[in-house]
Formats: C-alpha cells, sequence, structure tokens
C-alpha cells in the first residue's frame, strides 16, 4: 500500500538518510510506488529547461513534510482568511539509525540550518 500518497502533486521537503549522513531534497512529489517515492525538480539552465527526478526508497527516508508556500501578502490574508491549515507531516521511526543520527536530524529540522562544519587542519604533504 503507498503510505505517502496525500502528498502526491504537492511540494515537499525530504530527508533521507544516504549512508552515514542525512540529505535533504525539495520538489513536486510525482510519484509513490508502495517501496519508494518520486521527487521531480524543474529548473532552467543556460537558457533551456530541465528535470530532474529521484528515487527515494521508504527505509531511507527520515522526515517528509508539505513546503510551506509563502503568502504574497501576510497583512492582507491575516485579515481577510482565516489561518490556512497545518501541512500533513510524516516521520518514519529510524529503528536502525544511531542516536547521533536522529540527534541531528531533529536538530535540523527545529533550526532550519545546517550544522557548523568545522574546519580542516592545513596539513604539511608528504613526498
Amino acid at each position: 500500500m503507498a503510505r505517502y500518497s496525500a502528498f502526491l502533486g504537492r511540494k515537499v521537503e525530504v530527508q533521507y538518510r544516504a549512508g552515514d549522513i542525512l540529505l535533504p531534497a525539495s520538489g513536486t512529489f510525482v510519484a509513490d510506488s508502495g517501496r519508494s517515492i518520486f521527487l521531480e525538480q524543474k529548473f532552467e539552465q543556460r537558457g533551456s529547461q530541465k528535470h530532474f527526478r529521484w528515487e527515494i526508497p521508504y527505509q531511507y527516508i527520515i522526515r517528509l513534510e508539505e513546503k510551506k508556500e509563502p503568502s504574497p501578502e501576510p497583512s492582507a490574508s491575516s485579515s481577510s482568511s482565516p489561518a490556512p491549515a497545518a501541512a500533513p507531516s510524516a516521520e518514519t521511526s529510524a529503528s536502525n539509525a544511531d542516536p547521533p543520527v536522529r540527534n541531528s536530524a531533529s536538530s535540523l529540522s527545529s533550526g532550519g540550518a545546517a550544522p557548523a562544519i568545522l574546519p580542516l587542519q592545513n596539513r604539511p604533504k608528504t613526498a
């Protein structure tokens, strides 16, 4: 059964695991096979329209949520219309992920920024 079919056609943000690192992805949710999800992103490169599609298997998905579109006039929309409903989100349990990975995933989703990158030490080259 397709777990994430409610997101079909919507813009989503996905955080998924690739080995020991967590990667973000955003695009339009175009398909759900029952084992994987498929995202598509359209862009312009050197004057021509391109599109990129990728597949993310269910077991690698850490977080999937609908991407919120910014409203053009926040002051006018708040007075004339009710607040929009909360976007549906799906959390999966990463039972085989290490605890540090889960902690960094929660800090990424709550902070919204990438973790600080430690500078590399300048090492002398050996002959």
